[in-house]
């Protein structure tokens, strides 16, 4: 098992009644790096993510982080290792201020990650570390704002901050920019850029000038299986990937 890949997947995977979903992926993915993982629609990437996080059992093959099996394991204990994942759908807290959703993320330090009962005292002493988080994401202005009246771009900007409360060493992004307006897909670059400084990030994503731009390896999916691995200068010139991207190089 080499050292400098922080994940990696051997013959993974992931059959549903007969429709073979993923196909024998080996996936490589070095330590500090930013992994783009694209494709068409259907292709299997969240399905893969799926099976990285553990909200999936693959049919077979084998996981390892950090050169460990964790294939195994249940989605809480890979959690609990550093593997934290983002999802497609923003997933905040709508009726909660923007710093009440980074402290949620921050309560697993003190142990008390599911006490919503307790007294929001107990909590303060998260405020400055959550107001750090904000500001990694440039939302520090935004702190006593509820969430359900932040921009869309503003709002995946607090799930990376909330991400980024569980300590990740491996992040995983599940479409950061979708549906997102010019504007904000520059910030949501800027940001994933910044935050990946100290950690590993495997982003899906359709964007390709956010790949080319973000990317340091990046590896296409077609139909379940890997077309192409290697960087954007690399890949974007396989005829292979140009044929699958037919049709959908607008993205």
């Amino acid at each position: 098992m080499d050292g400098e890949y922080i994940l990696e997947t051997r013959s993974l995977t992931k059959e549903f009644r007969g429709f073979i979903a993923v196909n024998d992926v080996n996936l490589h993915v070095k330590r500090g790096s930013i992994h783009a993982l694209i494709g068409p629609n259907g292709a299997g990437k969240t399905t893969v993510f799926n099976l990285i996080t553990k909200f999936l059992p693959p049919t077979s093959g084998k996981i390892f982080f950090n050169g460990i099996d964790i294939t195994q394991e249940k989605p809480a204990q890979t959690a609990r290792r550093g593997v934290i994942r983002s999802f497609q759908i923003s997933a905040v807290f709508p009726h909660l201020t923007v710093m009440e959703n980074v402290r949620i993320g921050l309560q697993r330090s003190l142990g008390t990650s599911f006490h919503f009962w307790k007294s929001e005292k107990t909590l303060n002493v998260l405020n400055d570390r959550a107001m750090e988080l904000l500001t990694a994401v440039d939302l520090a202005p935004f702190a006593s704002v509820t969430t359900a009246e932040l921009p869309y771009g503003r709002k995946r900007a607090l799930e990376i901050a909330t991400t980024l409360a569980m300590n990740p060493e491996l992040m995983l992004l599940d479409e950061p920019t979708q549906g997102m307006g010019h504007e904000d897909v520059g910030r949501i670059v800027e940001l994933i850029r910044k935050v990946s400084a100290n950690r590993t990030v495997l982003m899906v994503e359709h964007n390709l000038s956010v790949v080319a731009n973000l990317s340091d390896t990046i590896t296409v999916m077609q139909r379940g299986s890997i077309l192409a691995e290697g960087p954007y200068t690399e890949v974007s010139k396989n005829p292979q990937v140009l044929e699958a991207y037919v049709g959908t190089t607008d993205e």
